[in-house]
């Protein structure tokens, strides 16, 4: 395939300095977030929580921006679907899982 159309399509090959920052992000969020959870005394349980949950945004962010090469600059349209996409899967996940959390929680009480 000319390079040409994979430009017109918004595909970007990264670089390899952008791999290594990303690969350096995702080191260190993973760090800060495992440092969280072994000195989850030392904070308010609140605290640790929204620190583990800011670090997996920021990981998935990362994920998307330096491996996936998805941005807000590519005018193709699939990207902007994909992310879409991805994010309503997200919020499934997530907000599922909460759900039947507390349902299970409630239901042992």
């Amino acid at each position: 395939m000319a390079r040409s159309a994979l430009h017109d399509t918004g595909a970007d090959t990264g670089s390899l300095k952008g791999y290594v920052t990303g690969f350096i992000l995702s080191i260190a969020l993973t760090a800060i977030a495992f440092a969280l959870v072994m000195k989850g005394g030392a904070l308010p349980h609140g605290a640790v929580v929204a620190g583990i949950f800011g670090a997996a945004v920021l990981q998935i962010l990362t994920h998307l921006h330096y491996f996936l090469h998805m941005d807000t600059s590519s005018s193709a349209r699939w990207n902007v679907m994909a992310m879409i996409f991805t994010l309503l899967i997200m919020f499934l996940f997530v907000g599922g899982s909460i759900w039947i959390m507390f349902d299970l929680n409630y239901r042992m009480m």
